[in-house]
């Protein structure tokens, strides 16, 4: 099974490559498995598991546990034309904001 690399083109070189690739991950993937086999039948002919050996935690599967809901910064500071806006001073300044500061109002006179 030699294939003539001479006569193909370059579309059936490529899907050579991809599928000669394949076939190496694939081989890796069984060898991987076939030395884990053998790793954990000599630990366990010794009366370890695995794990004990390496000093690795055994594998968890599934998804990863949610860490629960963010928490709303309080707010810092509110317009003083419209005290329904407010900003907490985390992140882009909001355009009322830069404005207040351009017309001349400190900072610290728009603290809540």
């Amino acid at each position: 099974m030699n294939p003539d690399l001479k006569s193909m083109t370059r579309k059936e070189l490529e899907k050579l490559k991809s599928n000669v690739e394949k076939a190496l991950e694939r081989v890796t993937e069984n060898e991987k498995k076939a030395a884990r086999a053998a790793a954990e039948k000599a630990a366990a002919a010794h009366g370890f598991s695995l794990a004990e050996i390496t000093g690795a935690a055994p594998a968890k599967r599934g998804p990863k546990p949610k860490s629960g809901p963010k928490t709303a910064s309080p707010a810092k500071y509110k317009n003083p034309s419209d005290p329904t806006q407010t900003w907490t001073g985390k992140g882009r300044q909001p355009q009322w904001f830069k404005a207040a500061i351009k017309a001349g109002t400190s900072p610290d006179n728009m603290e809540i």
